[in-house]
């Protein structure tokens, strides 16, 4: 599930509390990393111009000015568009993904409903690759959509899965991904490995929302870090590197530390205030 039942969406990103009713207190692990800049001017542009060429309406539209600001117009809405619906593309397959580990592992499922809510959008492909992916890793699934918790920096986070694969525990971020035009999944973006370091850093892992029950966490000492490209095409597993993790670790560390007093600044929303000009000194008379 992409929303956690601690998870909280507020002003200052996605928060998490300690239980169902409290309130959230430190950042997701995703809200964190969010404050790194990341520039999308050119993706924006490309997306937009490609809704005014392909908007039936522009034909009829040339020669009149008030018809082509109304194809502007929604066009500049087109990356926003594109977004969103590759995030509710990802909740449905990450809720299929969820489902299978929980089958797995002798636990109440819904697999079925997850399936034919893909089918439903057309989105049968994500379920026939993934399958093939489980079934040739034969992952045994330790623990689905486990919520972490880290007091000493400040955050939390939930991990898609955690599993022991041919003997090795690995923690596992599934990302969606779409397929490029040479039949492979797009490239897995190197932040992935920023989320499964602060994961691995953590140092709780919740048992129970609903009465705020946590535990010691049990992965820190996890052998491996994966990133799994679910794509319509096939399912890529990456490895984090072992040589980058202290590195990431402490990107992390500091844009923590970027969201703290971004934080803490909008909480003061007059930072600058007006100076009037200095008055005005009395001349003073020169030798005669």
């Amino acid at each position: 599930m992409t929303q956690p039942r601690l998870a909280k969406q507020t002003d200052h990103g996605r928060m998490y509390a300690r239980s169902i009713g409290a309130a959230a207190t430190v950042p997701s692990i995703t809200t964190v990393i969010g404050r790194a800049a990341v520039d999308l001017g050119g993706w924006h542009g490309w997306l937009a111009a490609q809704a005014v060429v392909e908007d039936d309406r522009l034909a009829g539209s040339l020669g009149s000015p008030s018809r082509l600001r109304t194809v502007a117009r929604e066009a500049a809405g087109a990356a926003e568009r594109y977004r969103d619906q590759a995030a509710l593309r990802g909740d449905r397959v990450h809720d299929y993904c969820e489902q299978v580990a929980l089958r797995t592992m002798g636990l109440p499922h819904d697999v079925d409903r997850a399936r034919k809510t893909l089918v439903e959008h057309r989105e049968e492909a994500y379920v026939v690759r993934f399958d093939e992916w489980w079934d040739l890793y034969s992952p045994e699934p330790l623990g689905a959509e486990v919520t972490v918790w880290n007091h000493s920096v400040g955050y939390a986070g939930t991990l898609d899965l955690v599993a022991r694969i041919a003997g090795k525990v690995c923690l596992i971020d599934y990302k969606t991904k779409a397929t490029e035009r040479n039949g492979r999944v797009k490239a897995l973006d190197p932040k992935v490995v920023t989320q499964l370091v602060a994961g691995l850093k953590a140092e709780e892992q919740l048992v129970d929302a609903q009465s705020g029950e946590w535990e010691p966490w049990k992965y820190g000492d996890a052998d491996l870090l994966l990133g799994v490209a679910v794509g319509p095409t096939e399912v890529v597993a990456q490895q984090a590197v072992p040589e980058v993790l202290e590195a990431h670790w402490h990107k992390f560390c500091a844009l923590h530390r970027v969201w703290t007093h971004e934080t803490r600044l909008a909480a003061t929303p007059t930072q600058l205030r007006p100076v009037p000009p200095p008055p005005v000194r009395a001349e003073t008379g020169g030798l005669d």
